[in-house]
């Protein structure tokens, strides 16, 4: 009776594996045939996993205001600046990275016990009862103990990467300084592979530049993801089955 509940719970446990791995890749079932569909246009505030950003801010200052003049602090045109300041409004950002890295690591350990322990002597009873219960017995080597461990491991990482593209970004969000919250989203679909670019961060309107563009290292906080999804990037990775087995398995 143990057995067959035991039997039970691995079944139950192998098809709730199932339903949840069928579950994922039910999805990727409406792709069959055709080449994946790209995300639709929508406001990035009302996505279910959008969160305004809250950043330490100063004290406000007051700009004087000049009834007679035409200008304006902070313009780099005379009538109008065509830098992205308020909610809606666009900018490019020019990302440029090229990381490179390389680490190697060797770790080596060994380690030996021996123990012994014996009782010769002890009050006369190694040779009475004793004796008699443990035939051919040598009082002198009673307890050996013997152990050994041995670890030895390498890593080594070469990385290089180079990404050199351009996408525009929408203002989400203008802050209480005058930090602008930006996001940017570009699919690309070449065959039946999209290529996906997201960009986030915090900008300074001083940093915009006259034509309304900005480097990816003058965003604070940036978050910056590329990849892609499709029949390729599918096949770059391990079975869901297999990252289960990776994890859960101790040894």
């Amino acid at each position: 009776m143990i057995r067959f509940s035991s039997s039970l719970r691995l079944i139950a446990m192998a098809g709730l594996a199932l339903s949840l791995g069928a579950c994922g890749n039910l999805s990727r079932l409406g792709d069959i045939g055709q080449p994946p569909q790209m995300s639709k246009i929508d406001n990035p505030t009302e996505m279910r996993d959008y969160r305004p950003v809250s950043m330490p801010m100063p004290a406000p200052e007051v700009t004087p205001r000049h009834a007679n003049s035409l200008w304006r602090p902070g313009a780099r045109q005379f009538f109008k600046d065509p830098r992205a300041t308020r909610v809606g409004d666009i900018l490019t950002v020019n990302i440029d990275i090229q990381d490179r890295a390389q680490v190697q690591n060797n770790t080596s350990t060994s380690r030996s016990n021996s123990e012994e322990a014996g009782i010769p002597n002890f009050l006369g009873i190694e040779t009475g009862a004793l004796s008699r219960i443990f035939r051919g017995s040598n009082n002198e080597n009673l307890v050996g103990v013997n152990s050994g461990s041995q670890v030895q491991g390498q890593g080594q990482i070469n990385r290089q990467e180079q990404i050199n593209v351009s996408v525009a970004a929408l203002v989400t969000q203008v802050l209480p300084n005058g930090n602008l919250v930006v996001q940017g989203r570009q699919e690309i679909r070449v065959n039946n592979e999209i290529r996906e670019l997201i960009i986030q961060g915090l900008v300074r309107p001083e940093d915009i530049t006259a034509t309304n563009t900005i480097n990816h290292t003058q965003m604070a906080e940036a978050r910056i993801a590329y990849g892609g999804r499709g029949q390729l990037t599918d096949v770059q990775q391990a079975r869901w089955g297999q990252q289960i087995y990776d994890i859960i398995f101790p040894f």
